[in-house]
């Protein structure tokens, strides 16, 4: 069984790692980090800052870079990413971190919100559908801790 991190790099998904690696060694869990990569999309990864201004779109170096910063924050988690089209909806990204989830045998997935806390489904798009899967608990963690902090 694992925990599940869905990774975009932000600080929300950093603090969403944070807490799983800290809750990982209670119950003896591994943790699982998962990006969603919409193939060829610049202007996605620019927005989440995965490439400069004037990058080209390289996926190998977006997966380099965030497997880096993965194990930066937890050196014992593990790393993989996922392709998806190119056209980003809510459900492009939701779906294949939900199968993921379900593939890897989740027990909790983590996810890293801002807007999380007062109903689940203002969570926005993703974190909702993500959130909806009964195949898995969920922790919503919306504090920054000092070592993410924007």
């Amino acid at each position: 069984m694992t925990f599940v991190v869905p990774f975009d790099g932000s600080a929300y998904a950093e603090a969403a790692l944070v807490r799983a690696r800290e809750f990982a060694p209670a119950v003896d869990e591994s943790v699982q980090a998962v990006t969603i990569i919409p193939r060829d999309n610049a202007r996605y990864a620019r927005e989440r800052g995965w490439l400069g201004p004037d990058e080209p779109f390289d996926t190998d170096g977006i997966v380099d870079g965030l497997a880096e910063q993965v194990h930066e924050i937890a050196p014992l988690a593990s790393f993989h990413h996922e392709r998806c089209t190119r056209e980003v909806s809510g459900n492009t990204i939701a779906r294949p971190v939900r199968k993921f989830a379900r593939r890897e045998g989740a027990t909790v997935v983590f996810i890293g919100s801002d807007s999380a806390g007062r109903l689940t489904r203002r969570l926005g798009s993703v974190g909702e559908r993500v959130s909806a899967d009964v195949a898995y608990d969920v922790v919503i963690v919306r504090r920054l801790p000092d070592s993410v902090a924007q």
